[in-house]
């Protein structure tokens, strides 16, 4: 009997149907996605037994309609294992990872459903339906056929086991690397070894210390390779510790090593792909996004590479001559960062070389005018509102999934309801590392919803009563991530696998790299960057400090981006007989091999710590970033030519990119918002690749 007190199981009655978080329990979890699978299953059955013919309704309406309690289960889940992890979640996630992969292969490679979207899908232009109806018939039949819904029973059996070992393998992965990634945080208990820190960071190294019963200060680990304390620690010996235990995740032996898995993961995938037919996995994932093939995703990459290799080292060459004027050691991959902070101090002489003579640009100068929640409210808000006319109400009322874990509604100009938008914005043990955007509950005319949509960081929490001052960085992942937001909150569509972010994996980066250009447009910073304490506008010389630092490194930026996708691709690429017995080895060998290897640029992620391919949704995708860019930089070019954050350009972004969500293809939507082809030159001006 159903436990009535489940919160989960009904909708929730809060406002825009906020999952009431206050009274979920772990074992909750487990009844809910119990009675959500079955509830699907037994809708599926009798959509598929229907002997009448197929139509968009009693087929297409009816699967969309047919996951409600389960997808709502599963989102409020996911939330919590990937934000906010416990013991409890984590075993339930391992139980059910294998099970929920087996449900959505019965569903999709049920023959009987798949004879009808395939008779849908042959009589689609014959059926009178609107373009966007057209579509989910054409997208439900290319997925239903790249899982396999289309080969013999015992190939679809052998499926369905590596798609179920894939999920156990994925949830390892995630696990372990989180394990291993709180193990490494660089522990230090000497005070002259946080010298470069400011007031700030130390703060927050020894609030993380704290939380662990630790005397000193924790430095905590952020997924990529480079750390952002790099930038700042003065200490040679800190910062050679605090990159190794960065690279050294999940590569060290022991029971959070990942490597074993990553190595099944990449094989079982090649297997996956050659009983569908096709080389590789890359070219099974890739073949239904907007680049088509991985030979066009690899003659990107080796596009950029060489400018970018290039730019490396011009900016190596630059560095050593400021190690040498400051008397210190060659520079290694720890010591890049800092000292391309102190390099915006260098002046150019008569004869065009740079001179390192005065004072070093201190890159904390920055921070004190980059208070969270004045960039958030006076500077991620407020564009929001000069280009979409939104706006945000705070909502203590309502409670979040943690105590850190801020609600804000969202109303339109003419004060109509958005959505509620979720921010969790500080770095814990209990969450995963990285940045990330996931929808709560997406909007769909079918359903009735609006969006609930929820943005994670990974900023370290200071102390109690201290301010949370941000690095550059930090701010534009705050822009990027919000970008996500936005086009969860602003899609308008008909069809829940519509809504929002669930367009092509590299399209999907798109409205979240053009809102990153609101950080430093000028109608936003002087918003938003005056001095925590004074209200003081950031001087001149500081802005202009933060402005170079969006132009610089632009070699280093690309080229650790590039090695990383051109990881990704290379396991990707691997087929059923290709046997990796050496992360490390199989690592130099496919970077020397595209051009990207270079001992002062690691990859932005290393395999063993690699989650976006191995545990996330970004398998033979992390590509998309930069193939994303090309029409993103483009549409950038052009809002700057248009005169920036106004509400005119707000709409045409709005209607052309924002509110299709996946109701339509991602090139369509870009074409219409410019007008043409998007162009490769705005990315190339953009990166300094010329």
């Amino acid at each position: 009997m159903a436990d009535l007190t489940n919160p989960l199981l009904e909708p929730s009655p809060l406002p825009y149907g906020l999952p009431l978080f206050a009274l979920i329990r772990s074992e909750h979890y487990v009844e809910g996605l119990e009675a959500g699978m079955r509830r699907q299953r037994e809708t599926v059955e009798r959509i598929a037994a229907d002997e009448a013919e197929p139509t968009f309704e009693n087929t297409m309406l009816a699967l969309e309609r047919s996951g409600e309690l389960l997808d709502r289960v599963l989102a409020v889940f996911e939330n919590a294992s990937s934000a906010d992890a416990t013991p409890e979640l984590d075993e339930i996630d391992a139980a059910f990872a294998p099970r929920l992969s087996a449900h959505a292969d019965a569903i999709v490679l049920d023959q009987r459903l798949f004879a009808r979207v395939h008779d849908l899908f042959e009589r689609r232009d014959e059926l009178g339906l609107a373009p966007d109806a057209v579509y989910l018939i054409e997208r439900a039949h290319h997925r239903a056929l790249l899982a396999g819904a289309a080969l013999d029973a015992d190939a679809r059996a052998r499926l369905t086991a590596i798609n179920a070992r894939l999920s156990t393998l994925r949830t390892a992965f995630q696990q372990r690397l989180l394990a291993d990634t709180n193990d490494l945080a660089l522990h230090l208990t000497d005070e002259g070894d946080l010298a470069g820190l400011d007031a700030g960071a130390r703060s927050a190294a020894e609030e993380a210390a704290a939380a662990r019963g630790l005397e000193g200060w924790l430095i905590t680990l952020v997924l990529p390779t480079s750390q952002p304390a790099l930038a700042d620690l003065e200490s040679s010996g800190a910062r050679d510790a605090l990159l190794a235990a960065s690279r050294t995740r999940g590569a060290r032996g022991g029971p959070n090593d990942t490597r074993a898995t990553l190595v099944e993961i990449a094989r079982l995938r090649a297997e996956r792909a050659a009983l569908l037919g096709f080389a590789s996995h890359a070219a099974a994932v890739i073949q239904g996004q907007t680049a088509g093939t991985p030979e066009a995703v690899s003659d990107l990459i080796e596009q950029l590479a060489v400018p970018a290799m290039r730019n490396v080292r011009h900016e190596q060459a630059r560095l050593e001559r400021l190690a040498e004027t400051l008397g210190e050691r060659a520079p290694t991959a720890a010591d890049w960062a800092r000292l391309t902070t102190r390099s915006r101090s260098a002046r150019v002489d008569a004869s065009g070389a740079d001179v390192f003579d005065g004072d070093v640009f201190d890159a904390s100068a920055v921070r004190p005018y980059l208070e969270f929640d004045r960039v958030l409210l006076d500077g991620v808000f407020h564009a929001a509102n000069l280009l979409y006319g939104l706006r945000f109400t705070a909502r203590p009322d309502l409670v979040g999934y943690h105590p850190d874990a801020r609600v804000y509604e969202v109303r339109e100009r003419d004060g109509a309801p958005v959505g509620l938008y979720l921010l969790d914005p500080y770095t814990r043990d209990s969450k995963r590392g990285g940045a990330w955007m996931n929808s709560l509950a997406e909007q769909s005319e079918l359903t009735g919803e609006l969006p609930i949509v929820v943005n994670n960081l990974n900023i370290p929490k200071p102390a109690a009563g201290e301010p949370t001052l941000l690095t550059l960085d930090e701010a534009a992942t705050l822009f990027h991530e919000f970008g996500h937001a936005l086009h969860g909150l602003l899609a308008r569509v008909r069809f829940p696998s519509q809504a929002g972010t669930r367009v092509f994996r590299d399209f999907v980066e798109l409205p979240s790299q053009v809102n990153e250009l609101w950080l430093t447009r000028p109608e936003i910073l002087e918003r938003f960057a005056v001095h925590h304490e004074t209200g003081e506008p950031m001087p001149a010389d500081v802005a202009a400090g933060l402005l170079a630092a969006t132009g610089t490194e632009t070699g280093f930026a690309t080229a650790e981006y590039l090695a990383a996708a051109a990881l990704d691709l290379a396991w990707h690429r691997l087929s059923p007989a290709d046997l990796v017995s050496d992360v490390a080895r199989f690592e130099a060998e496919s970077l020397d091999a595209v051009g990207l290897a270079h001992p002062l640029v690691p990859p932005r992620y290393g395999s063993s710590y690699f989650a976006h391919v191995f545990a996330g949704g970004y398998d033979a995708g992390y590509y998309s970033y930069i193939w994303s860019e090309v029409p993103g930089a483009d549409i950038m070019a052009w809002f700057e030519q248009h005169g920036g954050a106004t509400p005119e350009n707000g709409d045409r972004f709005r209607r052309e990119i924002l509110a299709p969500g996946g109701s339509r293809d991602p090139g369509t939507s870009v074409r219409a918002f410019l007008g043409r082809e998007p162009s490769i030159d705005a990315l190339i001006a953009r990166r300094g690749l010329g």
